[in-house]
């Protein structure tokens, strides 16, 4: 099939998720010529502190260096190709040194000693020779401490890239008196048995959680209109699952805004603002910081997912971000980041980390019924029951302006619609020439 007709405007082609030549070219395409994230700037506090990654299908490693710098860099041996970080975290010291012949790297990746040089006299093999210097990311750059890399010297800029996006990152960090946030050094990693897409159009689905999810959000509103009843009233965390059993009605006046290169938001439903004493401690505290007026217009922001396409779901009021990093057609690494606000009170991480927990934890219901979901459509597209995937709802019934997509619906397929017109732009190369039998 021509690739050109795997993406129409109401409906996609089966392939597009289930293809391991598609995969391929997507990972050419996209993965390894956009911005991609990498972590938060306080994974790698010291120096010599590195975390490896993947880019696409490439072996990364993010590494502070001595002049405070963060670099990325291939995770690769220039001399024999060896991994040079085998664990998934640590500290590499003042230079990286190879297990395998001892070459070793300067923490920008310049080669700093090689065994026996001698050997290598008469040859086109010298120190000075880039070729014996670990490869850096082409681009690398940070917005509010949030790292990003980009294996293709020629692109928009990083901040080009993130758009109207960037408001993830700037809503999470305004929350902090200061300003900042920092990683909380425990993340949650899920192989999903599923291709990446299926994860991304669910993060801003609006219509699954009440179906999904209600054998959990049904018990526990019923628990927390129980509490509530005997104690007037009940604990925060019966209300970050009880939401997910909202009417379809209520779902279906939520709004998503859909950004071009297929970033998005799902704006506000759980009402995140409590007037508790420790949610007025921490207000108080941002008004110290920013004044009345700032203080209200970033928690006024009605936002619970920013999806930065193709690989990254942020719930900034609640202090979490989820990575993908693709394996395969059928399985996917999915990274789950909870995050500290510098200077707020404890009781506020607390909070956060209870959502964190209790959504994306190995003990969750919540997460488990996605992934079970997702993995029954791998196997339901890898069959022949049927060649598109239906993206018809509210098809003709959104807003357009300025190129952004604005759902009059809350469960409008809008999300998936522009997520696709993104995969066609990025895949236009090989759109033109591609054939996949």
């Amino acid at each position: 099939m021509n690739l050109t007709a795997l993406v129409e405007p109401d409906r996609v082609h089966r392939s597009v998720y289930t293809d391991p030549a598609i995969f391929d070219l997507e990972m050419e395409h996209i993965w390894e010529k956009t911005w991609v994230y990498c972590g938060h700037e306080s994974q790698v506090p010291k120096v010599g502190d590195y975390w490896t990654l993947q880019i696409g299908r490439q072996p990364m490693v993010m590494v502070r260096d001595h002049d405070g710098s963060v670099r990325v860099l291939y995770n690769r041996c220039p001399h024999r190709g060896v991994e040079l970080c085998g664990n998934q975290k640590g500290n590499t010291g003042r230079a990286f040194v190879c297990s395998y012949h001892a070459w070793t790297f300067h923490l920008d990746g310049r080669v700093r000693a090689i065994p026996l040089m001698k050997g290598y006299e008469g040859t086109r093999l010298t120190t000075d020779n880039p070729d014996c210097s670990m490869k850096a990311a082409a681009r690398v750059d940070s917005y509010r401490g949030f790292v990003f890399a980009s294996l293709s010297a020629e692109g928009p800029s990083l901040a080009e890239f993130l758009g109207e996006a960037k408001v993830a990152f700037d809503d999470m960090c305004d929350r902090s008196p200061v300003g900042e946030v920092e990683v909380v050094p425990v993340c949650h990693r899920v192989i999903q048995h599923s291709n990446w897409k299926f994860f991304m159009e669910n993060q801003l689905d609006a219509l699954h959680p009440s179906v999904t999810h209600q054998s959990t959000g049904v018990p526990a509103r019923r628990i927390e209109n129980r509490v509530k009843a005997e104690q007037g009233s009940a604990p925060l965390f019966f209300h970050y699952l009880s939401t997910f059993a909202s009417s379809f009605d209520q779902w279906d006046s939520v709004q998503t805004v859909n950004f071009p290169k297929g970033h998005g938001i799902l704006k506000g439903y759980m009402g995140l603002r409590p007037t508790d004493p420790d949610t007025l401690e921490h207000e108080a505290q941002l008004k110290a910081a920013y004044g009345e007026a700032k203080t209200e217009e970033y928690l006024s922001r009605s936002i619970h997912h920013v999806l930065v396409y193709p690989y990254l779901s942020v719930q900034s009021p609640l202090q979490q971000l989820r990575c993908l990093r693709p394996m395969a057609a059928n399985k996917t690494l999915s990274e789950i980041w909870h995050f500290r606000l510098k200077g707020a009170p404890e009781a506020i991480y607390r909070r956060s980390l209870w959502y964190y927990n209790l959504v994306n934890s190995p003990a969750t219901m919540i997460n488990a019924d996605d992934l079970e979901n997702w993995t029954k459509g791998q196997w339901g597209l890898e069959s022949k029951g049927g060649e598109w995937v239906s993206f018809h709802r509210n098809y003709g019934g959104d807003t357009e302006r300025d190129g952004v997509i604005y759902s009059n619906n809350g469960t409008s397929e809008a999300v998936m619609r522009s997520q696709f017109r993104a995969w066609a732009e990025y895949m236009a190369p090989a759109l033109a020439q591609t054939v996949v039998a």
